[in-house]
This record gives C-alpha cells, sequence and structure tokens, in this order.
C-alpha cells in the first residue's frame, strides 16, 4: 500500500493529516523558524539554510526572510534565482524556478490543490499540480501562481496578476485573471 506521502508527490489524491505528512510539516516549521530568523545575517547564510532544506538550490540563489513553504523539499530553485520578501511557496508537489529567475515581494506560488467536488473536498482529500518557471523569468510583487502552471523563460507577469494558466515563452501577462499582452 502506498504512503499518503507518496500519493502527494504523485500528484494523487492524499490526506494531508495524515502522520508523516503532519511529521514532515513539524519539521518543515522548525527550518523556516531557524531561516526567518536569520534575516540580519545576509545570502550567504540563507544559501546555506536553503541548501538545508530545499531540493536544490543553484549557485546565488536567494530567498529572502520571511519565507513561508509548506515542506520546503518539493522545491528546486536554479542559479541566481532571486525571491523577495514574504514569498509563499505551497509545495506539496515539485515546483521549479530556472536560473536568473526575479520573483517579487509577496509573490505566491501555488501547487496545492482540491477537488472541485463538494462532496470529494469535504473528505479531507487535496492533491498537487507541479509549478515550472522558466529561466530569466520576472514575476511581479503580490502575484498568485495557480496550480499547475508553466511559465517559458524571459516570461514577465505583472505585479497583483493572477495566473490562472501558462504563460508562453517571452509573453508578458498581465491582470485578474491574468492574460498575455501583446
Amino acid at each position: 500500500m502506498r504512503s499518503e506521502k507518496d500519493k502527494m508527490l504523485a500528484g494523487e489524491l492524499y490526506d494531508a493529516s495524515a502522520p508523516g505528512l503532519q511529521a514532515d510539516l513539524a519539521a518543515n516549521h522548525r527550518w523556516l523558524a531557524r531561516y526567518n530568523a536569520a534575516l540580519a545575517d545576509g545570502p550567504a547564510r540563507w544559501h546555506a539554510l536553503l541548501q538545508e532544506r530545499l531540493a536544490a538550490v543553484g549557485e546565488g540563489a536567494v530567498i529572502r526572510p520571511p519565507f513561508h513553504c509548506d515542506y520546503g523539499f518539493n522545491i528546486r530553485l536554479g542559479a541566481g534565482v532571486f525571491l523577495n520578501f514574504n514569498c509563499v511557496i505551497l509545495d506539496v508537489v515539485e515546483v521549479r524556478i530556472g536560473e536568473r529567475t526575479q520573483i517579487g515581494p509577496g509573490v505566491q506560488i501555488l501547487a496545492a490543490d482540491h477537488p472541485r467536488d463538494p462532496a470529494e473536498r469535504a473528505s479531507g482529500l487535496e492533491f498537487g499540480r507541479p509549478v515550472r518557471i522558466g529561466r530569466n523569468v520576472w514575476i511581479g510583487a503580490g502575484a498568485l501562481v495557480l496550480p499547475g502552471v508553466t511559465m517559458g523563460d524571459n516570461a514577465m507577469v505583472g505585479a497583483g496578476s493572477v495566473v490562472t494558466r501558462d504563460v508562453p515563452e517571452g509573453a508578458t501577462m498581465v491582470g485578474n485573471p491574468g492574460r498575455v499582452r501583446g
């Protein structure tokens, strides 16, 4: 029988209250407390702490505290990635951010999702859809990136946009819901 964590990582319906997942969340909360307490320590210390928890951390990648995520171990950062203050990543499945991508303050990247059927949703089960952000992408402050979105290389997302669908390579998306411009 597959564990709830195995189901979660596969993007299938899973029970987030399972003891193993609760233990992973608790471990991540302890790590986040240390990470966010390191605000005054600077990028070198932040990078070392990121390497303790995240799946991959490229050279020069920076996440300015405070930062919040579900598990951490599903996040992959390319070289030179920059996330500004107060970013949130709900990483129940993989969230991949390509090299030299810049993400403004208050951005939320949400890979966690819930069933649309009310009865199924009431069961407490949830699932995830991976988020993949290409290289050299710019995401403005306060944007929301929803589950399953892929952004091509060199794309731009305007501040406050709600990204509900894929953003093609080199495209600019703005608004709520986000629409490609140009």
